[in-house]
This record gives C-alpha cells, structure tokens and sequence, in this order.
C-alpha cells in the first residue's frame, strides 16, 4: 500500500470518528478541543497556571491522540448491550464546553496572579467555537502588570511572652523585605510559626491565630507588611488571655483498652510503673516496659511538642508487635499540665506466608516457591524473626553433553530484626527522632547446575535509620559470604577449566572457593514520600551506595608475611579473600505532563574495581547488561562489554560482564484507559572492565572512546496497573549494536527482527 493510501485511509477514519463524536454534544453545544494559555512575560506562570484549569479537554495518549474520547464515541446510545457499556467505561465522554465553568477558571487564574503578587494583574477569555464543526478553543490571556515586593515586617501582639520568642526567632523567618509579595509565603510562615511554637509547648495554639496587614505605598511596588498574633480565646464568651505554654505531666501506656480514653475502662487496667511512666493494661503489656521507653520522645516535665508527639506515633506504628497506635493528650485543670496517653493494640504475632511463581531466564522455563514463617515479637521486644524457605527448578537447554539437563536451587534464610541497637548508643539524645533498627541474617545457597555445584553461606549484621519516610541509610557494619564449589563435571573442567586453548582466568576465578567480606553503606530518598513536595510535578528518587571488601584481612595477612596460594593471594583458613571497592549511583526524575502523561528519566552509574589480593571482580559484584531493567533490546547478560562479540558458548555469559556499568533511560508512559498505561522508552548504554582482559578483547573502558561503544535500543511497552503488582511488557529493538561494525552496528537502519528484537516480561516498573 502506498504512503498516499495510507494517508487517505486515516483522513476517513479521522472523518468518520469525529462524525461519531458530534452525535455526543448536544445541538447547539460545542466540544472543548483545546484550551491554550498565553501569557507574555512569565512562562512559569502559564505552567501554574494550568493547574487551575476547572475546564480540560480530553485527555490524549502521548499528548497527541484522543483516543479514550474516541474509543467512547464508538458506542452505541443503547446501554443495555454489553459492548456499548465497556466503550464508555474503557473510553472518556467528550467534554463539552461550559461557559460558567471558563468563567470560573479566568477568575481562579486572576486570583492566583494576585497571590502572586501581581496585585493588578487581569486575564481575559476568548472562546473561538466553530458552531458547523461543534468545536472551540479557550484561550485565556494572562496579563500580570507589575509585581510588589515586601518592603517591611512588623508584628503585632498584646501577648509579650510570644512577641518575645518571635523575636528571638526571627532569623528563621521565611518573610524576608525585598522579597515578592505571595499569598503562599504568607501562608507557609503562618504554617513554620504555628508548629515552632507548637513545639515549645503552646498545645492550642493554631495558625488561625496569626493574620496579616499589608498596606501599599502610593505610586510604588512596595508592600508594608504587619504580622498580627491574637490572644487566645477559650470560648465565645470568655475573654481574650495569653496563650498558655504546657509541660507534659503523666505519660501514661495504654494496652488493650481501645484507643479512646476511656475513664471507666482504664480504672479495670492492671497497672505497672517504669520510671515516671505508668503502665496500664489488660491481658499483658505486649512488649517489654523498656521497649515502650525507648520508642518515646515525650517525657515527663519537658515542654509539650508536637514533634516529639509525632515522633513517638510514628516509631511505635513500626514496632512489628503492635497493630494500631494513637498518643492522646488531656489536659489537667486550671493547670498548664498534659497528660499523655499512648494507647495501642496487639498485633497478630505469627504468620506463615507461601509464595510461588514463575521464572523465565534467557528462555530456560521454570519455577520457583517459598515459605516463610514470622514472629513480630520474639523476646517481648518486638523482634521480628523470619525464617524463609525456598526452592526453585529450572529446565537448562543448549548444554549438550551434560547429564541432567536442569537447574535446581534451595536453601534457608533466617533474619532476626529489632529496633535501636548497639549503634544507636552512638547517636546524641537530640537525634533521637530517628528511627532505626538492627538486622542480623544468616542464609544458605545451594544451586546444582549440569555444569557445577555451588554453595553459598551468607552471615550479615546491617544497622538503618531513616528521617521520616523519604529517606532512609543503611550500614552494613559485617557482610560474610563463602563462596564453595564442591564439584565441577568433568566434560565442564577439561573443556573450559583445564584446556590450554580454551582457558579463561575470569571462568576460573569464579568457580574457587572464595571468601566476602563486605563492608557497605547505602542512601535512599524519594521525595514523592514528601508530604511537602507531594503533588509537585517534578518528583525524584535518589540512591547511592559504597562498599569494600577484603581490606582488613589483607593489612593484617600482609603484615605477618602471611604465605600466598599458587595464584598469589592471601588466604584466611586456606581461603582466598576478594578485595575490592565498589560505587553505584541510581537517580530517577519523574515530570508530570498532565494526569496521564509523564516523563521518567533514569541514570543508573556503577564502578568496581579489584585490588590488593584481587586481580578479577567475584561474578556475584560484577555488573552485566541487558534484560527488563536495563538495556531492553538486548536479553539479560548478552550485551557488553565494550564492542565484546559473543562466541555463542554455553558460558560465555561469564565473559558479558564488567566493573564499569552505565545505564541511561527515557521513558514516555501514558494512560491509556481503565488500568492499563504505555510507554515509549529509548535505552542508551553499556558495560566495561577496567582492566585489559585477554578473554573480553575490546572490553576495557577508556574515556576517549567509551561513548562510541555506548548500546541503543527503543520499544514499547504496556503495564497492568493493579494495586499490589505491575504487571509489565516490554518490546525493543536494537538501535545501535557495538559488538559489530560497519552498516550492521546500525541495526536501525539495517534492522534484522530475528536478530534485533527482544521480549520482557516483568513485575514492576524498571526504574
């Protein structure tokens, strides 16, 4: 079919749905097609400006097609048939426009602007509506004028204590003379004032308290500013007084008797004291009396503090042994005392969880189940122990010459959890906001292949902390792992171990018993977990991390003069150990288009590099490319490194990996209709070794060259969006191949769909 045939086809298609579409919007009405916002000083303010929009057009997938409006225009107007209802409820009624509605928005976006600080500012509104077609556009003109600016602060109050702390905290102010004037800057000093004082001990004090004076200068952009503090009024017919400040009196913990204070129900509680706490419960405390201090920040005779309050809430609603938590407060009479009430409920202390699922690694079918047990509250502490046991088979193809052509993997983890720990001793009393724990972990790896056996045994200590819920650090204080090959097939060793032509130092390192010891710190931090930042358009994750290993027992082996193996290692009982340092860095931004449109942006950088008693990187720290999170035109392990060609071994997947890994991913995702969303995505990136390797010729990395060894690949992909899981699929295309040279290391140009496409199934976004 010919370019013009295409082209003639679509125009009577479009033709025919927007036919269908007008038997949508009644006679006389139009359909809002678009509605554009001009504004000719201030671009920022056109984007904020959209947000205020009361009026949208239909959504369109990818900002550019209609299609949910259309796929609705499709159905009949009979909704007894099936096939009508599903239109509509996948599709998006057209939207019709409303002039009440455009009135409203042209009044929200002039109030905004005013908030602003554009005082003068005006927009106006056109409709341009082409009643033969039923369609029209809204454009809204937006003229700002002249901006004010605060030229002085002032604070009014008749309550000098508070005048007094205002004062002394004035540095902290976000009003500041010379800055815009802006509704929002009134609004959030109103919200800093109302919590510091709130955390020095004013409990009833509220922002409606605080209002402002703003006086203009005659013939000038300049805003006199007056803070006015109200004095505190009990009730209506009370008269105005001095807020009160409060210390906390009697902190009372409250178990099994609801999460209301209830005077009656507390009088039938068992009662204990701990230092100047009391204890009041029915059954028993659930955890130890230490365990409820040491996750309390209010303490008896300090001032009252918000903060503390929310402290205390949030540590004890992740104590894995209580259910649900509140902290109450009740004032004494006639008297500036709190009493504090942290009441909470058991949580169900065992259970037993099953999984099982389905694996698929570079088209090797298989399966893999665990079954963990849990207990939230092992010693009274509300330790969280868990024990997991797991297996998984997997059928193995293209190893001709190997008995028993499969896969067979299982072993036990068992990790016991508690809060604080031997760390947090370290950590000053005014940080004690943080919340953190101790983890120790022991596992056991068992994996039998054709070509090999393998055994694992991992011993962790790790300590995290995190600052509310948008960030969190992890430090792994001790990380063992024995690495132990107990048997290798013969057909294995002569061919790929032992033969002199095919010998690979790389293949022989990784299948030597080998010991870990890991030393590492990582960083989180997602600021859509920001309460603060929320429903910004701009969202991000961040997260870092560093280890090394093999430092220590490589000082203390080289100062003895410790005896080396017949490879010139180090050896700790008769074992040779890895050293290495290790970097990775993953950032991802998010920008918000519209509510169905947005773009991700990934960077994933990761460096190793093997010293000291190591010359080659453990296969479990090297880093490989390809596969559903990386690299998507090409299958896992098959891409790298550098300009690396495969020779289609069996184990050549040993020779696809690196110390150098660099990952850059865009990604257009869009909303498509009920719970499915698409994306557009481009993948650009490699892997590398630092080190010359005679087995991965044009593998090592080299700052001039590395951008012309980068991989490119693009595709499309669609998401299930449940409410636990996403459910995703991926195709890609190779773009740019740097394992071959000339016209076909353009694969796009030059594409081969045997050669050049790959297929990911996977669960969860890639980034």
């Amino acid at each position: 079919m010919s370019l013009r045939k295409v082209l003639l086809l679509l125009l009577c298609l479009f033709t025919v749905l927007s036919c269908s579409v007008n038997k949508y919007v009644p006679e006389g009405e139009c359909l809002l097609d678009d509605v554009e916002i001009v504004c000719s000083t201030n671009s920022s303010t056109a984007v904020k400006a959209n947000s205020y929009m009361r009026l949208q057009p239909n959504s369109k997938w990818f900002s550019l097609f209609k299609l949910p409006m259309y796929t609705y225009a499709l159905s009949g107007t009979d909704d007894s048939k099936w096939i009508n209802r599903a239109l509509k409820r996948i599709g998006e009624a057209p939207v019709i426009y409303d002039e009440e509605m455009a009135e409203v928005t042209r009044a929200n976006i002039e109030q905004m602007l005013r908030n602003e600080g554009y005082l003068h500012a005006t927009v106006d509104l056109e409709c341009d509506k082409d009643l033969e077609k039923r369609r029209a556009v809204a454009t809204y003109y937006l003229h700002e004028r002249e901006r004010y600016y605060i030229s002085e602060i002032n604070l009014n109050t008749a309550d000098k204590r508070l005048e007094e702390i205002l004062v002394a905290d004035s540095a902290s102010s976000l009003l500041k003379a010379g800055m815009p004037f802006s509704v929002d800057g009134l609004e959030n000093e109103r919200r800093r004032i109302t919590e510091m004082l709130r955390d020095n001990g004013y409990y009833r004090f509220q922002k409606d308290y605080i209002s402002y004076t703003a006086d203009t200068v005659h013939h000038s952009d300049k805003v006199r500013l007056t803070m006015n503090i109200a004095l505190y009024t009990p009730s209506a017919d009370a008269l105005p007084m001095e807020h009160k400040q409060y210390r906390i009196g009697n902190v009372y913990f409250v178990s099994g008797a609801g999460l209301h204070i209830d005077d009656a129900t507390l009088a039938g509680c068992d009662t204990m004291s701990y230092g100047d706490s009391r204890i009041l419960y029915n059954g028993d405390p659930v955890v130890r009396p230490k365990v409820l201090a040491n996750n309390t920040y209010v303490e008896r005779g300090k001032l009252y503090s918000l903060s503390d309050v929310e402290r205390t809430h949030s540590s004890f609603v992740q104590l894995p042994a209580l259910k649900y938590t509140t902290v109450r407060m009740r004032e004494h009479a006639d008297t500036s005392l709190l009493d504090c009430y942290i009441m909470y409920e058991r949580s169900k202390r065992s259970s037993v969880g099953f999984e099982v699922e389905g694996t698929n690694t570079a088209g090797d079918l298989g399966a893999a189940t665990s079954l963990t047990f849990s207990d939230k509250n092992l010693f009274k502490g509300s330790e969280l122990l868990s024990l997991r046991l797991f297996g998984a088979y997997e059928a193995v193809s293209n190893l001709h010459g190997y008995t028993g052509e499969m896969f067979l993997e299982y072993g036990a983890e068992l990790s016991l959890r508690f809060r604080g720990g031997a760390v947090s001793r370290f950590i000053p009393a005014d940080k004690r906001m943080l919340v953190s724990s101790t983890m120790f972990t022991l596992k056991f790896n068992t994996q039998e292949r054709p070509e090999f056996n393998r055994r694992v045994l991992s011993a962790s200590w790790s300590y995290m902390w995190s600052k509310k819920e948008r960030s969190n650090h992890k430090v792994d204080v001790l990380d063992l792992n024995y690495i132990y090959v107990p048997w290798i097939s013969d057909t294995f060793k002569s061919e790929y171990l032992d033969s002199i032509s095919n010998r690979n130092s790389i293949l022989k390192y990784n299948y030597e018993n080998l010991l870990i010891t890991k030393l590492g710190y990582t960083y989180t931090y997602n600021s859509s977990l920001d309460e603060a930042r929320r429903f910004d358009r701009v969202a991000y994750s961040v997260r870092a991390g560093m280890e090394c290993s093999g430092n220590l027992l490589y000082l203390a082996t080289n100062a003895i003069h410790a005896p080396k193996n017949s490879d010139g290692q180090y050896t700790f009982l008769n074992i040779a150990y890895a050293q290495y340092v290790k970097g990775d860095l993953d950032l991802t931004t998010r920008v918000k288009i519209d509510n169905r449109n947005s773009v991700v942006m990934h960077l994933g950088l990761g460096v190793a590099y093997p010293y000291g008693n190591s010359r080659i990187l453990p296969f479990e720290k090297r880093y490989f490319a390809g596969g559903a999170n990386g690299m998507r035109g090409w299958t896992v392990r098959t891409l790298g490194p550098g300009r690396y060609r495969s020779k289609g071994s069996n184990i050549d997947f040993i020779n696809q990996s690196g110390d150098v890994k660099l990952d850059l991913n865009v990604e257009y995702r869009s909303h498509l209709f009920w719970r499915l969303h698409s994306a557009v995505f481009v993948d650009a990136g490699n892997i590398w070794t630092l080190r010359e390797y005679k087995e991965q010729p044009g593998g090592q990395f080299a700052v001039g060259s590395f951008y012309k060894e980068l991989a490119f690949s693009y595709g499309l992909g669609i998401r299930l969006e449940l409410d636990m899981f996403v459910f995703r699929l991926d195709a890609a295309m190779k773009a740019v191949n740097p394992a071959y040279s000339g016209r076909d290391k353009y694969s796009v140009i030059n594409p081969d769909f045997g050669r050049d496409f790959a297929l990911h199934f996977a669960i969860g976004h890639p980034f």
